[in-house]
């Protein structure tokens, strides 16, 4: 998992995130890890995804507004 530390100088609630080729691993503050897969959210929303935690900027921001499915 790589650190998530957001760049817009508000506290996220992501911390470590891993980014794979049809997947993102997200790590909550509170330790739970979710899976989202192209399968359970959509390729569209994990390539959205995996762009913002590269960026390092509005991650946990999109997952709230968008609420995609996860796997596990």
């Amino acid at each position: 998992m790589r650190p998530y530390s957001s760049k817009s100088g508000k506290k996220s609630g992501v911390i470590a995130y891993q980014a794979g080729t049809d997947f993102i691993r997200v790590q909550f503050t509170g330790r739970e890890i979710y899976t989202y897969t192209y399968r359970s959210a959509g390729r569209a929303a994990v390539e959205t995804m995996k762009k913002l935690a590269a960026a390092q900027k509005g991650l946990s921001t999109f997952i709230a507004q968008h609420h995609p499915a996860f796997e596990a």
